[in-house]
């Protein structure tokens, strides 16, 4: 499976890093990345370093219209925004393809792959509201870095792993996780 993870300039790096480390660890799973300028610098204040170096052989740089993924025809799988600023979500609703996280978020929604936007964003307004809709409608998941609690997490590590491995689920990847009524 070829999964890309864009990490867009809204607060939530540690979902980030942790569905990165989850889906490098996946002999089956190719992995890109693509972040945002913001996004490093998110990074570098809530995680406190540049950890995201230790990826920078699968790192493309948001202007590299040339990346494989750029175009339907390289086939890739799936997107998942992690985090999704509402901004991003926002370019995305509106059709704008100004660099190669957008461009990567339409060839998703044109070629029918699956696009997943972790929303790191509230309170939410009408606009952010309909661009939601208008994503749903396209095809597009909208999956809320909202954590939740069946699982009992007892660390800030637990409490992420119920938003990354909802993702994980929603990309049909097989893995380990609390799982309700288990």
């Amino acid at each position: 499976m070829k999964i890309i993870v864009g990490i867009s300039g809204s607060s939530g790096s540690l979902y980030a890093q942790d569905l990165i480390q989850k889906l490098s660890s996946k002999p089956a799973i190719q992995l890109a990345l693509v972040m945002s300028d913001n996004a490093k610098k998110n990074w570098e204040i809530e995680i406190g370093n540049t950890s995201y170096e230790q990826y920078k052989e699968i790192t493309y740089s948001k202007r590299d219209f040339m990346a494989p993924f750029a175009s339907g025809s390289a086939q890739w799988d799936a997107m998942v925004v992690c985090p999704c600023s509402a901004g991003f979500m926002g370019r995305v609703a509106s059709g704008v393809s100004d660099d190669l996280m957008t461009r990567t978020a339409d060839v998703m929604l044109k070629e029918r792959k699956k696009l997943i936007l972790v929303l790191r964003e509230t309170p939410l307004h009408l606009i952010h509201i309909e661009n939601m809709r208008k994503i749903t409608l396209a095809g597009g998941i909208l999956c809320p870095a909202t954590p939740s609690f069946y699982s009992q997490p007892k660390t800030i590590q637990e409490v992420i792993a119920t938003v990354t491995n909802r993702v994980i689920d929603l990309l049909g990847v097989s893995h380990e996780s609390y799982r309700w009524g288990s």
